[in-house]
């Protein structure tokens, strides 16, 4: 099992086997995060999409949920606040 630096947790750690999407973001996520961050990510983002009522399929979910991910586990690891006044619904 290949290990690595992660980018969020600052540790080495065992890498994801393999990307969790096709295409350039998967392969970052797959370099940088680790197994256990990105299984944190898997549980925050399940929250997002249950208190924001997001369908996945939608274009406009997805862009946020990648934005979150750009956010939170490639970025600076600041993740929009939830803000509850909004549950059920979010402006794009």
């Amino acid at each position: 099992m290949q290990t690595i630096r992660c980018h969020r947790c600052a540790e080495d750690r065992p890498a994801l086997a393999s990307p969790p999407f096709r295409g350039e973001r998967g392969e970052q996520i797959q370099g940088r995060i680790c197994e256990g961050c990105w299984a944190e990510w898997l549980k925050h983002q399940t929250l997002l999409i249950n208190h924001y009522g997001l369908d996945p399929r939608d274009a406009g979910a997805r862009a946020f949920l990648y934005q979150q991910i750009d956010d939170v586990l490639l970025g600076d690891g600041e993740a929009r606040s939830i803000d509850t006044s909004k549950q059920g619904s979010i402006e794009w």
